[in-house]
């Protein structure tokens, strides 16, 4: 296999940082970048052909532009990129604070958005190219507590799978990565938004209790094991658009889909009902 170059987002700690350090063991190129640099130094220091270490932050839209620019001098091509950037603000969604939840689309949702843009010029030239959502389990099952979150991976979903309709044709894929609760150290870095209301006590209040006890040992996840799941998917010839990551995530999926499935299957006669009569037929989907 030839030699690819990842340009991966959110590279300075878990799933990100694992990524980076398997693409480059396989030997592969990688543009690692996060808002700090300090954390990936040992990345480009072991690999220092291979690794282009870029300060990043994917709020800022011209900043964006001018690291996939950088990338693409280094490299020649971006052929992965990997949008796994991500914060999480926790409380019920009457508690947040609107620059948190604001801020949680702005990178999770609207960054990957800036960066796909971003490549799909040159990846369209050379009708080559791989785009890596990483969305979560909570992008198809939301929490109480966590629906900020969980909306901004929907709307990543969302976005995914109308992407890859568009640009497979072209050439080029596109798939979403859900993990579950993996061993990343984001228990040190989300945090509680707004304050407690009593009504919720027993719904986001009880997520907020959860979240304040949460140690790595509860997460099932093993970050180097789903980046090597990730690294096989992404080159696979045959990729698949959705990989689930985790036992939980499996589970939690699972009993969404079944739910999913017996609200639909309930609702059949009530959805045919609304239709003008005989209209059915010429439905455009």
């Amino acid at each position: 296999m030839s030699p690819t170059t990842w340009f991966i987002t959110g590279a300075s700690s878990g799933l990100g940082h694992a990524l980076a350090q398997h693409v480059l063991e396989r030997g592969h190129r990688v543009v690692a970048t996060a808002p700090v640099v300090a954390p990936m130094a040992g990345l480009a220091d072991r690999h220092p052909h291979e690794c282009l270490v870029l300060q990043l932050d994917v709020t800022d839209g011209r900043r964006c532009a001018e690291a996939v620019r950088e990338a693409e001098e280094w490299s020649g091509g971006i052929d992965v990129l990997v949008n796994n950037a991500g914060i999480d603000f926790i409380g019920a969604l009457e508690e947040q604070q609107e620059s948190d939840y604001r801020a949680v689309f702005e990178v999770n949702f609207f960054g990957a958005v800036t960066l796909t843009r971003a490549v799909l010029p040159a990846m369209r030239a050379r009708r080559r190219g791989t785009i890596v959502n990483i969305s979560s389990m909570d992008g198809l099952a939301s929490l109480p507590g966590n629906g900020f979150h969980s909306a901004s991976k929907f709307a990543l979903e969302g976005f995914t799978e109308a992407l890859w309709q568009e640009i497979e044709p072209l050439g080029l894929r596109a798939l979403l990565i859900q993990p579950g609760s993996f061993r990343t150290g984001i228990e040190t870095r989300t945090r509680a938004s707004g304050a407690p209301i009593s009504d919720y006590a027993v719904t986001a209040g009880a997520f907020r209790a959860i979240m304040n006890k949460v140690t790595p040992d509860m997460f099932p996840g093993d970050p180097a094991r789903g980046a090597a799941v990730i690294f096989d998917e992404a080159l696979s010839p045959t990729p698949r658009h959705w990989v689930v990551l985790g036992s939980d995530a499996q589970r939690r999926i699972g009993v969404k889909l079944d739910q999913l499935r017996a609200e639909y299957e309930a609702g059949k006669d009530v959805a045919l009902s609304t239709d003008f009569p005989g209209s059915g037929e010429y439905a455009m989907l």
